[in-house]
Protein backbone atom coordinates (compact mmCIF):
# COMPACT_ATOMS: atom_id res chain seq x y z
CA UNK A 1 0.00 0.00 0.00
CA UNK A 2 1.18 3.52 -0.83
CA UNK A 3 0.27 5.90 1.94
CA UNK A 4 1.05 9.23 0.31
CA UNK A 5 -1.45 10.63 -2.17
CA UNK A 6 -0.31 10.75 -5.79
CA UNK A 7 -0.58 14.56 -5.77
CA UNK A 8 2.47 14.70 -3.51
CA UNK A 9 4.67 13.44 -6.33
CA UNK A 10 4.09 16.66 -8.29
CA UNK A 11 5.21 19.13 -5.60
CA UNK A 12 8.18 19.79 -3.38
CA UNK A 13 8.98 21.94 -0.39
CA UNK A 14 9.27 25.67 -0.96
CA UNK A 15 12.82 26.42 -2.22
CA UNK A 16 12.95 29.66 -0.25
CA UNK A 17 12.00 27.82 2.93
CA UNK A 18 14.64 25.19 2.19
CA UNK A 19 17.35 27.86 1.89
CA UNK A 20 16.27 29.34 5.22
CA UNK A 21 16.30 25.90 6.86
CA UNK A 22 19.86 25.29 5.62
CA UNK A 23 21.03 28.61 7.01
CA UNK A 24 19.33 27.95 10.35
CA UNK A 25 21.19 24.63 10.53
CA UNK A 26 24.51 26.33 9.80
CA UNK A 27 23.75 29.00 12.41
CA UNK A 28 23.00 26.28 14.96
CA UNK A 29 26.44 24.87 14.18
CA UNK A 30 27.97 28.21 15.12
CA UNK A 31 28.49 29.54 11.59
CA UNK A 32 27.99 33.23 10.77
CA UNK A 33 25.21 33.19 8.17
CA UNK A 34 23.50 35.91 6.15
CA UNK A 35 20.17 35.16 4.51
CA UNK A 36 19.47 37.03 1.27
CA UNK A 37 16.97 34.35 0.33
CA UNK A 38 13.98 35.18 2.50
CA UNK A 39 11.20 37.56 1.49
CA UNK A 40 10.88 39.38 4.77
CA UNK A 41 11.53 42.97 5.83
CA UNK A 42 13.96 43.49 8.68
CA UNK A 43 11.89 46.40 10.03
CA UNK A 44 9.84 45.82 13.18
CA UNK A 45 6.07 45.77 12.98
CA UNK A 46 4.95 49.38 13.73
CA UNK A 47 4.34 50.06 17.41
CA UNK A 48 0.71 51.09 17.02
CA UNK A 49 -0.03 47.80 15.28
CA UNK A 50 1.65 45.77 18.02
CA UNK A 51 -0.22 47.72 20.68
CA UNK A 52 -3.54 46.94 18.97
CA UNK A 53 -2.70 43.24 19.07
CA UNK A 54 -1.75 43.42 22.75
CA UNK A 55 -4.93 45.35 23.55
CA UNK A 56 -6.97 42.71 21.76
CA UNK A 57 -5.46 39.98 23.93
CA UNK A 58 -6.04 41.93 27.11
CA UNK A 59 -9.55 42.77 25.97
CA UNK A 60 -10.45 39.12 25.56
CA UNK A 61 -10.45 39.05 21.75
CA UNK A 62 -9.12 35.51 21.72
CA UNK A 63 -12.13 33.52 20.53
CA UNK A 64 -13.46 32.39 17.17
CA UNK A 65 -14.72 34.98 14.72
CA UNK A 66 -16.65 34.60 11.49
CA UNK A 67 -14.65 32.43 9.08
CA UNK A 68 -14.00 35.30 6.66
CA UNK A 69 -13.03 37.78 9.38
CA UNK A 70 -14.71 40.21 11.73
CA UNK A 71 -17.02 42.88 10.33
CA UNK A 72 -14.62 45.50 11.72
CA UNK A 73 -11.69 44.04 9.80
CA UNK A 74 -13.61 43.72 6.56
CA UNK A 75 -14.81 47.31 6.89
CA UNK A 76 -11.19 48.42 7.36
CA UNK A 77 -10.19 46.44 4.25
CA UNK A 78 -13.02 48.06 2.28
CA UNK A 79 -11.82 51.49 3.42
CA UNK A 80 -8.30 50.61 2.33
CA UNK A 81 -9.44 49.60 -1.15
CA UNK A 82 -11.47 52.79 -1.51
CA UNK A 83 -8.73 55.07 -0.19
CA UNK A 84 -5.69 53.57 -1.89
CA UNK A 85 -7.05 51.83 -4.99
CA UNK A 86 -10.25 53.70 -5.87
CA UNK A 87 -12.17 50.41 -5.55
CA UNK A 88 -15.70 50.36 -4.09
CA UNK A 89 -15.88 46.93 -2.49
CA UNK A 90 -18.82 45.64 -0.42
CA UNK A 91 -17.78 43.82 2.76
CA UNK A 92 -19.75 40.80 1.55
CA UNK A 93 -17.10 40.37 -1.16
CA UNK A 94 -14.12 40.46 1.20
CA UNK A 95 -12.44 37.54 2.93
CA UNK A 96 -9.50 37.46 5.33
CA UNK A 97 -7.30 34.40 5.74
CA UNK A 98 -4.13 33.12 7.34
CA UNK A 99 -1.92 34.98 4.89
CA UNK A 100 -2.35 35.84 1.22
CA UNK A 101 -0.86 32.43 0.41
CA UNK A 102 -3.84 30.60 1.88
CA UNK A 103 -6.29 32.72 -0.07
CA UNK A 104 -4.52 32.09 -3.38
CA UNK A 105 -4.50 28.36 -2.72
CA UNK A 106 -8.17 28.35 -1.72
CA UNK A 107 -9.10 30.27 -4.88
CA UNK A 108 -7.38 27.65 -7.02
CA UNK A 109 -8.90 24.80 -5.03
CA UNK A 110 -12.35 26.29 -5.44
CA UNK A 111 -12.11 26.70 -9.21
CA UNK A 112 -9.74 24.22 -10.82
CA UNK A 113 -10.69 20.85 -12.26
CA UNK A 114 -8.44 18.36 -14.01
CA UNK A 115 -7.37 19.82 -17.33
CA UNK A 116 -7.95 23.44 -16.35
CA UNK A 117 -4.95 25.63 -17.09
CA UNK A 118 -3.40 28.55 -15.23
CA UNK A 119 -1.06 30.91 -17.07
CA UNK A 120 1.94 31.62 -14.86
CA UNK A 121 4.33 34.28 -16.19
CA UNK A 122 7.94 33.39 -15.38
CA UNK A 123 9.87 34.36 -13.35
CA UNK A 124 7.15 33.51 -10.84
CA UNK A 125 6.74 33.24 -7.10
CA UNK A 126 7.86 29.72 -6.30
CA UNK A 127 4.51 28.53 -4.92
CA UNK A 128 2.22 29.35 -7.87
CA UNK A 129 2.84 26.22 -10.01
CA UNK A 130 2.75 23.83 -7.07
CA UNK A 131 -0.48 25.32 -5.73
CA UNK A 132 -2.07 24.97 -9.16
CA UNK A 133 -0.95 21.34 -9.36
CA UNK A 134 -2.17 20.54 -5.86
CA UNK A 135 -5.56 21.99 -6.75
CA UNK A 136 -5.79 19.69 -9.76
CA UNK A 137 -4.97 22.19 -12.49
CA UNK A 138 -2.14 22.47 -14.98
CA UNK A 139 0.33 25.36 -14.72
CA UNK A 140 1.26 26.80 -18.11
CA UNK A 141 4.53 28.68 -17.79
CA UNK A 142 4.77 31.79 -19.98
CA UNK A 143 8.38 33.03 -20.11
CA UNK A 144 9.19 36.73 -19.91
CA UNK A 145 12.60 38.33 -20.30
CA UNK A 146 14.76 41.23 -19.28
CA UNK A 147 14.11 42.80 -22.67
CA UNK A 148 10.45 43.37 -21.70
CA UNK A 149 11.28 44.38 -18.14
CA UNK A 150 10.29 40.88 -16.97
CA UNK A 151 6.65 41.63 -17.81
CA UNK A 152 4.02 39.66 -19.69
CA UNK A 153 3.27 41.23 -23.07
CA UNK A 154 -0.11 41.22 -24.83
CA UNK A 155 1.43 39.12 -27.62
CA UNK A 156 2.74 36.49 -25.23
CA UNK A 157 -0.57 36.43 -23.38
CA UNK A 158 -2.60 36.01 -26.57
CA UNK A 159 -0.33 33.19 -27.68
CA UNK A 160 -0.69 31.30 -24.39
CA UNK A 161 -4.45 31.62 -23.88
CA UNK A 162 -6.42 28.52 -24.72
CA UNK A 163 -9.89 27.04 -24.31
CA UNK A 164 -8.95 25.51 -20.93
CA UNK A 165 -7.33 28.66 -19.48
CA UNK A 166 -9.10 29.25 -16.16
CA UNK A 167 -6.75 31.81 -14.59
CA UNK A 168 -4.05 34.30 -15.54
CA UNK A 169 -1.72 35.37 -12.74
CA UNK A 170 -0.53 38.97 -12.54
CA UNK A 171 1.96 39.67 -9.75
CA UNK A 172 3.00 43.34 -9.54
CA UNK A 173 5.35 44.36 -8.03
CA UNK A 174 6.80 41.02 -8.97
CA UNK A 175 8.57 38.46 -6.87
CA UNK A 176 11.40 37.74 -7.81
CA UNK A 177 12.20 40.45 -10.38
CA UNK A 178 10.73 43.60 -8.82
CA UNK A 179 8.95 44.39 -12.10
CA UNK A 180 6.00 46.80 -11.82
CA UNK A 181 3.25 46.96 -14.45
CA UNK A 182 2.05 50.42 -15.47
CA UNK A 183 -1.66 51.15 -15.83
CA UNK A 184 -1.25 51.19 -19.62
CA UNK A 185 0.48 47.80 -19.61
CA UNK A 186 -2.30 46.28 -17.50
CA UNK A 187 -4.94 47.77 -19.78
CA UNK A 188 -3.19 46.30 -22.83
CA UNK A 189 -3.35 42.87 -21.20
CA UNK A 190 -6.99 43.53 -20.35
CA UNK A 191 -7.74 44.18 -24.02
CA UNK A 192 -6.54 40.65 -24.78
CA UNK A 193 -8.46 39.12 -21.88
CA UNK A 194 -11.70 40.95 -22.74
CA UNK A 195 -12.45 38.39 -25.43
CA UNK A 196 -11.66 35.43 -23.16
CA UNK A 197 -13.35 33.97 -20.09
CA UNK A 198 -10.24 33.57 -17.95
CA UNK A 199 -10.18 34.79 -14.38
CA UNK A 200 -7.39 37.14 -13.27
CA UNK A 201 -5.40 36.50 -10.10
CA UNK A 202 -4.00 39.89 -9.06
CA UNK A 203 -1.35 39.29 -6.41
CA UNK A 204 -0.73 42.80 -5.04
CA UNK A 205 1.14 41.82 -1.87
CA UNK A 206 4.13 44.12 -2.62
CA UNK A 207 1.87 47.11 -3.35
CA UNK A 208 3.65 49.51 -1.01
CA UNK A 209 7.15 48.48 -2.06
CA UNK A 210 7.51 50.62 -5.21
CA UNK A 211 10.11 53.16 -6.19
CA UNK A 212 10.31 54.75 -9.65
CA UNK A 213 7.02 53.37 -10.99
CA UNK A 214 3.68 53.95 -9.17
CA UNK A 215 1.55 50.96 -8.26
CA UNK A 216 -1.67 50.28 -10.13
CA UNK A 217 -4.05 47.51 -9.06
CA UNK A 218 -5.36 45.43 -11.98
CA UNK A 219 -8.88 45.82 -10.57
CA UNK A 220 -8.45 49.60 -10.76
CA UNK A 221 -7.08 49.57 -14.30
CA UNK A 222 -9.65 47.07 -15.59
CA UNK A 223 -13.05 48.06 -14.13
CA UNK A 224 -14.91 46.27 -16.97
CA UNK A 225 -13.30 42.99 -15.91
CA UNK A 226 -13.87 43.49 -12.17
CA UNK A 227 -16.19 40.47 -11.92
CA UNK A 228 -13.35 38.25 -13.13
CA UNK A 229 -10.58 39.63 -10.91
CA UNK A 230 -9.55 38.27 -7.52
CA UNK A 231 -7.40 40.90 -5.78
CA UNK A 232 -5.16 39.35 -3.14
CA UNK A 233 -3.21 41.41 -0.64
CA UNK A 234 -2.19 41.35 3.00
CA UNK A 235 -0.23 43.01 5.77
CA UNK A 236 2.89 40.83 5.58
CA UNK A 237 5.06 42.97 3.32
CA UNK A 238 3.78 46.54 3.55
CA UNK A 239 3.57 46.49 7.37
CA UNK A 240 6.34 43.96 8.15
CA UNK A 241 3.84 41.52 9.65
CA UNK A 242 4.88 38.21 8.07
CA UNK A 243 4.48 36.27 11.31
CA UNK A 244 1.01 37.66 12.01
CA UNK A 245 -0.33 35.61 9.06
CA UNK A 246 -3.11 37.89 7.86
CA UNK A 247 -4.06 38.22 4.21
CA UNK A 248 -7.21 39.45 2.52
CA UNK A 249 -8.91 39.26 -0.85
CA UNK A 250 -11.83 40.66 -2.78
CA UNK A 251 -13.50 39.38 -5.90
CA UNK A 252 -16.78 38.20 -7.35
CA UNK A 253 -19.34 37.16 -4.74
CA UNK A 254 -19.58 33.56 -5.98
CA UNK A 255 -15.82 33.07 -5.60
CA UNK A 256 -15.54 34.70 -2.18
CA UNK A 257 -18.42 32.51 -1.00
CA UNK A 258 -16.68 29.36 -2.25
CA UNK A 259 -13.40 30.37 -0.59
CA UNK A 260 -15.31 31.01 2.66
CA UNK A 261 -16.72 27.47 2.52
CA UNK A 262 -13.30 25.96 1.93
CA UNK A 263 -11.75 27.98 4.73
CA UNK A 264 -14.50 26.86 7.10
CA UNK A 265 -13.35 23.29 6.53
CA UNK A 266 -9.61 23.79 6.94
CA UNK A 267 -8.54 26.67 9.20
CA UNK A 268 -11.69 28.59 10.05
CA UNK A 269 -11.01 32.25 10.88
CA UNK A 270 -7.54 33.83 10.75
CA UNK A 271 -6.01 34.68 14.12
CA UNK A 272 -8.39 36.91 16.04
CA UNK A 273 -5.51 38.88 17.53
CA UNK A 274 -3.96 39.38 14.09
CA UNK A 275 -7.27 40.67 12.79
CA UNK A 276 -7.33 43.38 15.46
CA UNK A 277 -3.74 44.32 14.66
CA UNK A 278 -4.53 44.43 10.93
CA UNK A 279 -7.33 46.94 11.53
CA UNK A 280 -4.82 49.24 13.21
CA UNK A 281 -2.41 48.73 10.32
CA UNK A 282 -4.95 49.44 7.59
CA UNK A 283 -6.57 52.41 9.31
CA UNK A 284 -3.47 53.85 10.94
CA UNK A 285 -0.81 56.37 10.02
CA UNK A 286 1.36 55.08 7.17
CA UNK A 287 4.02 57.79 7.19
CA UNK A 288 6.56 55.15 8.28
CA UNK A 289 6.37 53.58 4.82
CA UNK A 290 8.19 56.52 3.24
CA UNK A 291 11.16 55.97 5.53
CA UNK A 292 11.12 52.25 4.83
CA UNK A 293 11.08 52.86 1.08
CA UNK A 294 13.98 55.32 1.36
CA UNK A 295 16.02 52.69 3.22
CA UNK A 296 15.10 49.96 0.76
CA UNK A 297 15.93 52.11 -2.25
CA UNK A 298 19.36 52.94 -0.79
CA UNK A 299 20.01 49.26 -0.12
CA UNK A 300 18.84 48.33 -3.60
CA UNK A 301 21.14 50.86 -5.23
CA UNK A 302 24.08 49.67 -3.13
CA UNK A 303 23.46 46.04 -4.08
CA UNK A 304 22.93 46.81 -7.77
CA UNK A 305 26.19 48.79 -7.88
CA UNK A 306 28.05 45.99 -6.09
CA UNK A 307 26.72 43.31 -8.43
CA UNK A 308 27.80 45.38 -11.42
CA UNK A 309 31.36 45.31 -10.06
CA UNK A 310 31.49 41.52 -9.57
CA UNK A 311 32.76 39.66 -12.66
CA UNK A 312 30.20 37.12 -13.86
CA UNK A 313 27.19 38.85 -12.30
CA UNK A 314 24.89 41.49 -13.79
CA UNK A 315 21.52 43.05 -13.06
CA UNK A 316 19.13 45.79 -14.02
CA UNK A 317 17.52 48.15 -11.47
CA UNK A 318 14.27 46.66 -10.13
CA UNK A 319 11.57 49.32 -9.54
CA UNK A 320 9.58 47.40 -6.93
CA UNK A 321 9.50 44.75 -4.18
CA UNK A 322 12.83 44.23 -2.36
CA UNK A 323 14.73 41.81 -4.55
CA UNK A 324 17.48 41.97 -7.14
CA UNK A 325 17.24 39.30 -9.84
CA UNK A 326 20.86 38.95 -10.88
CA UNK A 327 22.13 37.23 -14.02
CA UNK A 328 24.75 34.68 -12.95
CA UNK A 329 25.34 32.96 -16.30
CA UNK A 330 28.81 34.48 -16.34
CA UNK A 331 29.76 32.15 -13.48
CA UNK A 332 28.52 28.98 -15.12
CA UNK A 333 31.46 26.89 -16.29
CA UNK A 334 33.82 28.18 -13.63
CA UNK A 335 35.40 25.93 -11.02
CA UNK A 336 35.30 26.16 -7.26
CA UNK A 337 38.55 26.07 -5.26
CA UNK A 338 38.02 22.33 -4.69
CA UNK A 339 37.87 21.77 -8.46
CA UNK A 340 34.11 21.24 -8.66
CA UNK A 341 32.62 22.71 -11.84
CA UNK A 342 29.72 25.13 -11.47
CA UNK A 343 27.16 24.00 -14.03
CA UNK A 344 24.03 25.93 -13.11
CA UNK A 345 22.50 28.71 -11.06
CA UNK A 346 21.67 26.08 -8.44
CA UNK A 347 25.39 25.33 -8.16
CA UNK A 348 26.15 29.04 -7.78
CA UNK A 349 23.65 29.37 -4.93
CA UNK A 350 24.98 26.22 -3.25
CA UNK A 351 28.54 27.50 -3.53
CA UNK A 352 27.68 30.80 -1.87
CA UNK A 353 25.99 28.96 1.00
CA UNK A 354 28.79 26.45 1.53
CA UNK A 355 31.75 28.80 0.96
CA UNK A 356 30.67 32.06 2.59
CA UNK A 357 27.34 31.12 4.25
CA UNK A 358 25.26 33.60 2.24
CA UNK A 359 21.83 32.39 1.18
CA UNK A 360 20.35 33.30 -2.19
CA UNK A 361 17.65 31.59 -4.26
CA UNK A 362 18.50 30.22 -7.72
CA UNK A 363 16.42 31.43 -10.64
CA UNK A 364 15.52 27.83 -11.43
CA UNK A 365 13.17 27.94 -8.44
CA UNK A 366 11.32 30.80 -10.18
CA UNK A 367 11.19 29.09 -13.56
CA UNK A 368 14.08 31.11 -14.99
CA UNK A 369 17.49 29.38 -14.80
CA UNK A 370 20.67 31.42 -14.88
CA UNK A 371 19.74 33.93 -12.20
CA UNK A 372 19.89 34.49 -8.46
CA UNK A 373 17.33 36.28 -6.33
CA UNK A 374 18.92 38.39 -3.62
CA UNK A 375 16.67 40.01 -1.02
CA UNK A 376 18.05 43.33 0.18
CA UNK A 377 15.55 43.88 3.02
CA UNK A 378 18.18 43.22 5.67
CA UNK A 379 20.21 45.34 8.06
CA UNK A 380 22.66 47.69 6.30
CA UNK A 381 25.69 46.23 8.06
CA UNK A 382 24.67 42.68 7.14
CA UNK A 383 24.02 43.69 3.54
CA UNK A 384 27.50 45.20 3.27
CA UNK A 385 28.99 42.06 4.79
CA UNK A 386 27.03 39.86 2.38
CA UNK A 387 28.31 41.89 -0.57
CA UNK A 388 31.89 41.50 0.69
CA UNK A 389 31.45 37.76 1.13
CA UNK A 390 29.93 37.25 -2.33
CA UNK A 391 32.70 39.33 -3.90
CA UNK A 392 35.35 37.24 -2.13
CA UNK A 393 33.68 33.95 -3.04
CA UNK A 394 33.42 34.82 -6.73
CA UNK A 395 37.05 35.98 -6.77
CA UNK A 396 38.09 32.46 -5.78
CA UNK A 397 36.41 30.86 -8.81
CA UNK A 398 38.62 29.75 -11.68
CA UNK A 399 37.33 31.50 -14.83
CA UNK A 400 35.64 29.34 -17.44
CA UNK A 401 38.25 30.38 -20.02
CA UNK A 402 40.90 28.65 -17.89
CA UNK A 403 38.88 25.52 -17.22
CA UNK A 404 39.84 22.63 -19.46
CA UNK A 405 36.96 20.67 -20.96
Amino acid sequence: MTYLASRMSSVGASPTAAISDTLRRLAAEGKSVINLGEGELDFATPDHVCEAGIAAIRGGQTKYTAVSGTPALKEAIARKFARENDMAVPVSQIIAGAGAKQLIFNAFLATLDAGDEVLVPAPYWVSYPDMVSLAGGTPIIVPTGAETGWKLTPQALAGALGPRTKWVILNSPNNPTGAVYTAAEIQALGDVLADHTALIMADDIYEHMVHEVPFTAPATALPDLAERILTVNGVSKGYSMTGWRLGYATGPAWLISAMDILQSQNTSNPSTVSQAAAIAALDGDMSFVDGWRDSLRARRDRLVKAIGAIPGLATDVPPGAFYVFADCTGLIGTRRPDGTRIASDVDVAEYLVSDVHVGTVPGTAFGTPGYLRLAYAIDDVLLSEAIDRITAAVAKLEPASLVSS
